[in-house]
């Protein structure tokens, strides 16, 4: 072959590779318009694709994701929960959404509460149950009070292969919140307590992810008068901090399961003097059933209006109030 065909035929390879190189990144351009993405991700996108991007479509896209992991919520389910971007990023940049569930007009001097599950990406049902109690609150003939609701705070841990506590990082989130002394006391907790369990690894400093940071900043935001984070699977009701502890919440009863170095209990009950009431479901991959769910959301509501609000107890037998006052 002559000096002057071998060139062409380069010629021609050469034009070929840079035709199969842009169809290839044409590819990743229309398959990535996802506006809940990282805001550092340079994804290039044509301008025809950008009106395909909507906030809902891309919540749909979210619960693409996400609902398959969690047990009696399906894509429509968690489409119609009407979360919203909340501009945090987990570690592998999956946007951390919350609902927001504003009170009555009416409602005098109504509380600020914060509900956070899915803390541990590997407990399914501490997400899952808070998906089922937006709906109901949602359903309310009445809102009394002001709810910040963030039902999956570890996405990573959530959406990995195989679910795990930590988060992408490796860090355990409740272990990461800027409790006094931690530079000392959750390092040592880990090497001496858990024998560096690597599912209970604190992290190199307070605060040094993405999740946990800005669940701190939205305390100081929000300024909640009570926390509520739902864990499992211990089966438990814990507390901390300055109100009266509830005794129980469905079948759920009091049980304290220790004060931590860098935990969110510690942090918001004993730290901020802020009520942190930790719901510790029974299993972290079945649900309870729908009727415990209720019991348990309708329950703490109560508590709450007795103890955190002094509004009037909602009609119940004189047993159950006297159970509920305890």
């Amino acid at each position: 072959m002559t000096p002057g065909v071998l060139n062409r035929w380069h010629g021609l390879a050469a034009g070929l590779l840079g035709v199969l190189l842009l169809l290839q990144q044409g590819a990743h351009a229309v398959a990535a318009p996802f506006s809940l993405a990282a805001p550092n991700a340079a994804v290039p996108r044509p301008a025809s694709s950008a009106s395909s991007s909507s906030p809902r479509h891309d919540l749909s896209r979210w619960c693409e994701r996400v609902s398959p992991r969690l047990p009696r919520i399906d894509r429509k389910q968690c489409v119609r929960s009407g979360l919203a971007p909340t501009g945090a990023w987990s570690v592998r940049r999956v946007p951390i959404l919350s609902r927001r569930i504003a009170a009555d007009k009416g409602a005098r001097n109504p509380l600020r509460i914060l509900l956070v599950g899915g803390i541990h990406g590997d407990e399914l049902t501490s997400s899952a149950v808070v998906f089922e109690w937006m709906q109901m609150q949602a359903a309310a003939p009445r809102q009394e009070f002001n709810w910040h609701i963030v039902p999956v705070l570890n996405p990573d841990g959530l959406l990995a292969r195989k679910p795990t506590r930590v988060n992408a990082s490796g860090v355990d989130l409740n272990r990461n919140f800027a409790t006094p002394g931690w530079h000392k006391e959750a390092p040592a907790w880990w090497v001496q307590k858990t024998r560096r369990d690597p599912r209970r690894f604190p992290g190199r400093a307070a605060l040094s992810e993405p999740e946990t940071r800005w669940l701190h900043q939205e305390i100081e935001r929000f300024r909640p008068d009570l926390v509520v984070s739902v864990h499992a699977p211990f089966g438990v009701l814990d507390f901390d901090g300055p109100a009266p502890p509830p005794e129980r919440f469905g079948n759920l009863r009091i049980d304290r399961v220790g004060v931590y170095p860098g935990s969110l209990g510690n942090y918001g009950g004993l730290h901020k003097k802020i009520p942190v009431v930790t719901i510790e479901l029974p299993n972290a991959r079945a649900m309870p059933s729908a009727h415990e769910s209720r019991r348990i959301w309708d329950d703490m509501q109560r508590w709450i209006a007795i103890n955190l609000a002094a509004r009037p107890l909602p009609a119940l037998a004189t047993d159950e109030a006297v159970q509920l006052r305890r």
